[in-house]
């Protein structure tokens, strides 16, 4: 944590941005909108920070987090890095402005573990909360999980064994080498590959950075580079979009398999054209939603983020903190031919 004298200064740093906010409003006492300080109302200022913008994935968990906001009387501004911009420290600038702007809570969706705790840590000590959700940090309040991580992981192995027929090579195309979440279920699938699936051999682990294009590239370069490949399990949603588009056309269609994680939306037409047969993910929209309640929560001081602690999410009922201050949104679900014209996200 802080140390005093930085503690004197973050708050003093907030206290200009007020006093020249107001002045630049001509000193109204009117509505100030989505930012102006934490105290005052009971409607929830909350920033929601994803790990980029113009990403379906995290359009589809804002768009949730506005449906709870609406539903608690709270307010929701998002900003974020732009669509490839995945370094560790691009989502610190947003933490320090929204800071400023004296917000009642962060939900942030982590590009580093590590490398956000100085900044979440100044706007902790101006008592602003923070929520990670789908991949976490080392410093918060609660981190709203989409899943159980080892459920994560085994849903994507046991998928890709199905489907390549419990042998052969696969490959993993990843989002970003930093992404915590990804990084996490990357572990537990090695080591669920070594204890259940002797059969199966892991040769390369290849990163997207949640880039289109990149991952685009990475795909075909993996083909190239492993003739005798049998299958790619793809934790991102960016990156099994991209994957599946070049297998599309592509001699390894239907020779290839092709699963991991992701959206409906954007997998329905490679489904439907045998690209992919199964593939898994969580509503991304019921995450953001949940994440939102959650910072709702921890602003009214409803909970502390404490183990055992329990709150009301809206339609989605009662959540219990779990330990180390985590949230569970629920199981994975399967998507495939026969369920996934049922799904508009």
């Amino acid at each position: 944590m802080l140390n005093k004298n930085r503690r004197l200064a973050a708050l003093a740093a907030l206290a200009l941005t007020a006093s020249v906010a107001l002045t630049a409003c001509g000193g109204d006492d009117g509505d100030s909108g989505n930012g102006g300080g934490g105290g005052g109302d009971d409607a929830a200022k909350i920033t929601v920070i994803p790990k980029n913008l113009g990403n379906p994935y995290f359009e589809a968990s804002t768009a949730g987090s506005e449906r709870a906001a609406k539903e608690f009387g709270g307010t929701i501004d998002e900003v974020g890095p732009g669509s490839g911009e995945s370094g560790p420290d691009t989502q610190v600038s947003f933490i320090q402005t929204a800071t400023q702007q004296g917000v009642n809570a962060l939900v942030i969706s982590a590009n580093d573990q590590d490398a956000l705790c100085d900044s979440i840590e100044q706007a902790q000590e101006v008592d602003i909360k923070v929520v990670t959700f789908d991949s976490d940090t080392s410093c918060r309040d609660v981190f709203v999980s989409q899943a159980d991580a080892e459920g994560i992981a085994t849903k994507q192995i046991e998928l890709i064994a199905d489907q390549i027929g419990g042998s052969g090579e696969i490959a993993i195309l990843s989002a970003a080498a930093n992404a915590t979440n990804q990084n996490e279920w990357i572990k537990l699938m090695e080591e669920d590959l070594k204890a259940n699936y002797p059969d199966i051999t892991l040769v390369d682990t290849v990163y997207g950075d949640d880039d289109d294009q990149k991952s685009f590239d990475e795909t075909a370069a993996l083909l190239q580079a492993h003739p005798n490949l049998k299958g790619i399990v793809s934790p991102t949603t960016v990156g099994i979009a991209a994957a599946a588009r070049y297998l599309s056309t592509s001699e390894f269609k239907g020779k290839v398999a092709l699963t991991g994680l992701g959206a409906p939306s954007q997998m329905k037409t490679f489904v439907k054209d045998g690209t992919v047969t199964e593939f898994a993910l969580w509503n991304p929209d019921e995450l953001g939603y949940l994440a939102a309640f959650t910072a709702d929560a921890l602003v009214k001081g409803d909970i502390t983020g404490e183990e055992g602690d329990t709150f009301e999410a809206g339609d989605l009922g009662e959540y219990t903190v779990g330990a180390d201050g985590v949230v569970v949104l629920g199981d994975p679900f399967v998507f495939n031919a026969d369920n996934i014209d049922d799904f508009d996200f």
